[in-house]
């Protein structure tokens, strides 16, 4: 099919695929003009009655249906993971641009498969947390060199509390057929977007999980994973979503200091002398380097979030502004959830790039026990 030409657009003619909890959410930011350039033209869901209320918007039950219509320029999509990847490969099939709910897809083959199909469309990720000032300025820090090289890090990230209720909300919810994944794939996925996003992708990880250990539920509710990247350096990950009050703490360990964001508040802790030159030179054995603390100032509230990503993704369509999350970098989330749990399920250290069959057949087993 014709591509619409981007250079006479003057708005998005956008499709929300599933009108659910999230998709609900899209097609109101751009129904109520909180989305510049943005148009919401069409929605789709298999309940008509979710479609209540968006405005003008076609209204259809088959995602294929809507895909083929002319009535749109780009789809968001926001129906349950499984369906991800054949959503969006009808999308790119009419010409489509594509904004995808996290996770890109359930496993990293079929994401593979996605990117493949992207062709030169405008293909981006809903990683909204990458909107946050404190992550942005974090990555920085990090990728800038202040820390030195980099040693070791920490992510306990166990606010990801969910009730027996939410898991009980969809009947998708919680199990290898429906959702694919627990913690990781759901909730985690962002941090494990995070993580790469400002360290890079490991070399290997080791990983326990538990299934079920705070909830009547088949898939991972609690997650341990250490993370070994090539240059020596270590990653620890903690998460879990059956643990309150919980925390967010990010520790980063470099050369040059120490850096720790905890909730929202940045502090490096600087080495006046890098440790590998002070331990070389100091005539002692007890001393330590001299360090300075300093509180790093952020600007107030998380960023823009969810509405900043759309607003993105229409501005890369209509301007060709780069894209916070292409679809290129959501495939490396995936690639991560998926080596923990192949980790955790096989008890033993997996490499990286990850093999997408040894994946596909170990969710296979899980889907059809």
């Amino acid at each position: 099919m014709e591509k619409t030409s981007r250079a006479r657009r003057e708005s998005v003619r956008i499709g929300v695929a599933g009108v659910g909890n999230m998709g609900r959410v899209h097609a109101r930011s751009i129904l109520e003009g909180r989305v510049p350039g943005g148009e919401l033209a069409a929605v789709c869901d298999l309940e008509p009655a979710r479609m209540e209320g968006l405005g003008a918007a076609e209204c259809f039950t088959d995602a294929g249906a809507m895909c083929a219509s002319g009535l749109i320029d780009a789809v968001v999509v926001a129906v349950p993971h499984p369906h991800h990847v054949p959503v969006g490969m009808t999308a790119f099939r009419h010409g489509l641009d594509v904004l995808v709910e996290k996770p890109l897809a359930v496993h990293v083959g079929e994401a593979r498969g996605l990117l493949a199909a992207s062709g030169d469309r405008v293909f981006g990720v809903m990683f909204n947390q990458r909107t946050d000032p404190c992550f942005q300025k974090l990555r920085d820090l990090v990728r800038g060199g202040a820390l030195g090289r980099i040693r070791r890090f920490t992510w306990t990230i166990t606010d990801w509390f969910r009730t027996h209720a939410y898991y009980r909300s969809s009947p998708w919810r919680a199990s290898w057929r429906g959702e694919g994944g627990g913690v990781l794939l759901n909730q985690a996925v962002h941090n494990m977007d995070l993580l790469q996003w400002i360290f890079g992708m490991p070399a290997a990880v080791r990983a326990v999980c538990a299934l079920g250990k705070y909830h009547p539920i088949e898939v991972e509710d609690e997650v341990h994973a250490i993370l070994q990247y090539a240059d020596g350096a270590t990653g620890v990950f903690i998460t879990t979503s059956g643990e309150a009050p919980g925390l967010n703490r990010l520790e980063v360990a470099g050369d040059n200091g120490l850096l720790v964001l905890d909730g929202e508040s940045l502090v490096f802790r600087k080495n006046e002398t890098p440790t590998p030159e002070f331990s070389r030179a100091c005539p002692t054995g007890y001393a330590r380097p001299e360090v300075w603390e300093a509180a790093i100032p952020l600007p107030g509230g998380r960023g823009p979030q969810h509405e900043g990503v759309l607003r993105n993704f229409v501005a890369a369509i209509l301007h060709g502004e780069p894209l916070l999350a292409p679809g290129s970098e959501g495939i490396h989330s995936l690639e991560l959830t998926n080596a923990i749990l192949l980790s955790a399920l096989q008890d033993r250290t997996v490499e990286l790039p990850l093999s997408a069959t040894r994946y596909a057949r170990l969710l296979k087993k899980l889907q059809n026990p």
